[in-house]
């Protein structure tokens, strides 16, 4: 799923090239693509986008009379459209301006869980927006020490629960973890005010690397392509230490980390409790 780095490096790249284009129509290509009933679209017609921006990792595009804010999700992506197809390939939504180009939303594989909110006034008070945390790469230590303590859990749980703090996902937390040299396991109501300002410089250091990488781009990256160290590395050695970089599987995820780097040397157990193992 795109992340931080991803979908504001994006959202600046859409913000050059489309702020000030006037729209001349939205058109939901998917019953599922609209999110919200209320307002119409159509009173956006004929309204010039002010921005593109981020909040977390929605994308939202201020057209003044109102804000589409759209969650990418898996493998959601909004691009230039020059083709406009009537049926274009995982079209889910797609947006016509008057100068006749358009951007188009599409989802890859067949969930279907990406979409767009059309909302009036200040889109943050609203759904999907709400309940976000603060910004994981603005979280200063001791806001995040009132976090950490407030909010019992694993780490990278902790790290990848957008109401707790927003923008983060699987592969920041793990990075982020890793450059903390903190257990994915720790529990958060047991970290301690240096463990809180080591995590907001990991945080920091980790998004200002995936920016950096993605502003260097024409377009968002593939998950196998972002920078990291342990990532979607299980089995190769740590660029740090050189030890292997070990595995949680889950059922949809998984979690990858430094044994000597982050957990004093021990293996954590391959399955849902994950106690270390002797």
């Amino acid at each position: 799923m795109p992340e931080l780095p991803e979908v504001q490096a994006h959202a600046e790249r859409l913000d050059a090239a489309f702020a000030g284009a006037v729209l001349d129509r939205f058109t939901p290509i998917s019953f599922t693509a609209l999110k919200t009933f209320r307002p119409d679209p159509a009173a956006a017609r004929g309204h010039a986008v002010v921005y593109v921006g981020r909040r977390g990792k929605h994308l939202l595009l201020d057209v003044g009379v109102m804000t589409f804010v759209v969650h990418l999700m898996q493998g959601g992506r909004l691009k230039p459209d020059d083709k406009q197809a009537r049926k274009p390939r995982g079209g889910l939504a797609r947006w016509r301006f008057e100068d006749g180009r358009a951007l188009l939303l599409t989802e890859a594989g067949t969930e279907r869980k990406a979409g767009v909110w059309a909302v009036e006034g200040d889109p943050e008070s609203q759904p999907p927006l709400d309940d976000l945390g603060p910004e994981a790469d603005l979280v200063e230590p001791d806001a995040l020490l009132d976090l950490l303590e407030s909010n019992p859990m694993r780490l990278h749980g902790f790290l990848r629960d957008q109401r707790l703090i927003a923008g983060l996902g699987r592969r920041l937390a793990n990075e982020v973890c890793h450059r903390a040299k903190l257990s994915p396991f720790a529990s958060t109501g047991k970290l301690t005010a240096l463990d809180a300002a080591t995590l907001v410089e990991a945080i920091r250091a980790c998004v200002g690397e995936g920016l950096a990488y993605e502003r260097g781009r024409d377009d968002m990256s593939s998950s196998a392509d972002r920078p990291g160290n342990v990532h979607g590395r299980g089995g190769l050695p740590c660029p740090v230490c050189g030890d292997d970089v070990r595995s949680v599987e889950y059922t949809r995820y998984r979690v990858d980390y430094c044994p000597t780097c982050q957990t004093n040397g021990k293996i954590l157990a391959d399955n849902t409790t994950s106690k270390f193992l002797k």
